[in-house]
């Protein structure tokens, strides 16, 4: 067994040095390409990804050290444990992570295991479901910026988001025999009078004064950044590299002939792999395909792609998470999942839409339509359920807090 194991530990050395040895004589072989590639990746992260994600990171530091965290997870504790078997303060990590995108629910839910406000299960289940993109990546970039059409940002958005909070109820039977964090004790106090008195505890305990704690957040913040700028760089490098020599070929035959398998067109074989790697880059080459293929199939497969997020941001948030003992693994296959669910979704939802009468956007300038009676329908929709579920939290919040004042 020691032999075995001392076999494999140095085949993966072998390995994973020659395959750095291998990317270096490349960037010396091919310097313009490697100079050219990282300045897209560049250009990407100070116009997009620095500008967007630097507000929502520092905000989210300030608002763990003022307590925020400890507020929601008491408001949110029946909700959230029971549903994803996470405390309550997986809210706060649920709700930044769906606004703010990729890589916010990694990083804080390493904050929050850092904290001791979750165990390593808890937190592999959490991260498996709050890693998502952005609205407004799909809405801004997929949409608008690929499809130029803006309704269509809709069904990726719903797809997206349903899969992932269903992601995150199959994800709560992972390691159900382990030891959860302690729930918070219960007394006869209004529900939202103990959550702000354990806010202002967690405020007391912390300490730092707000020119401290400002300084602290934007460091963090930047940091942070930094690590993901990095990441965006190397990965661009790499996509271009391996499609300027031709390694790709392989890859992309094996999976043109999974494409044929389920009656997909294999000429999106190439573009389905870049996004394997980098989801941005592959469903720009998706939509921009010439070739005349069903617009809710190219949907269907962006649908995968962002659920799947693409190994640049898996290396990112193997990065974030490495410094605790929350394993990789889990998210790997949750989001092979995300991405299923999120493509099957698309296609219902196209094919629900469809039955119904209405008028399937098509790839048109959004100049000539920005916003279509389907786009309208489903947003009106959308802000109607979530009133619904509001107020049905609300109402069993008083009806439980009332009770518990009764006794």
């Amino acid at each position: 067994m020691m032999s075995s194991s001392l076999l494999s530990s140095r085949l993966q050395t072998m390995m994973l040095a020659s395959i750095a040895f291998l990317t270096a004589i490349f960037l010396v072989l091919y310097p313009e390409q490697a100079f050219t590639s990282s300045l897209k990746g560049l250009k990407i992260w100070w116009d997009v990804v620095f500008p967007s994600l630097l507000p929502f990171f520092i905000t989210a530091e300030m608002m763990m050290g003022f307590g925020v965290v400890h507020f929601l997870g008491i408001l949110l504790e029946p909700l959230m444990r029971p549903v994803f078997r996470v405390p309550g303060a997986g809210a706060f990590v649920m709700a930044v992570g769906f606004i703010s995108g990729n890589p916010m629910g990694a990083k804080l839910t390493a904050r929050l295991r850092e904290q001791k406000l979750i165990t390593r299960e808890e937190g592999e289940r959490l991260i498996a479901f709050t890693s998502t993109a952005s609205p407004l990546f799909i809405f801004g970039a997929i949409a608008v910026g690929f499809f130029e059409n803006a309704s269509l940002g809709f069904i990726l958005a719903v797809a997206h988001y349903l899969s992932s909070i269903l992601v995150g109820i199959i994800m709560r039977f992972y390691r159900s025999q382990s030891k959860p964090t302690p729930a918070y004790k219960e007394n006869a106090d209004f529900l939202l009078l103990r959550a702000f008195r354990a806010m202002h505890r967690a405020r007391v305990e912390d300490g730092r004064p707000l020119g401290q704690l400002l300084g602290e957040a934007v460091t963090s913040a930047v940091q942070t950044l930094l690590l993901i700028g990095g990441f965006i760089i190397l990965f661009s490098v790499l996509i271009h590299l391996i499609k300027y020599i031709g390694i790709h070929i392989i890859f992309s035959y094996l999976i043109a002939q999974l494409f044929e398998w389920l009656s997909l067109s294999p000429s999106l074989s190439e573009p389905f792999l870049a996004g394997i790697l980098e989801m941005t880059l592959g469903s720009q080459m998706i939509s921009s395909t010439t070739i005349q293929i069903p617009l809710v199939f190219k949907l269907s497969l962006v649908s995968f792609l962002i659920g799947w997020n693409g190994l640049s941001i898996h290396a990112q948030i193997a990065s974030i998470i490495s410094r605790t003992n929350i394993r990789y693994a889990p998210y790997f296959f949750a989001k092979i999942l995300h991405g299923c669910f999120a493509s099957l979704f698309t296609l219902f939802i196209w094919k629900s839409l469809a039955l119904k009468g209405h008028q399937l956007p098509m790839v048109t300038p959004v100049s000539a339509q920005s916003m279509t009676d389907l786009s309208i329908l489903v947003w009106r929709l959308w802000q109607q359920c979530c009133t619904a579920i509001f107020l049905l939290w609300f109402i069993f919040f008083i009806y439980q807090s009332l009770k518990a004042s009764t006794r």
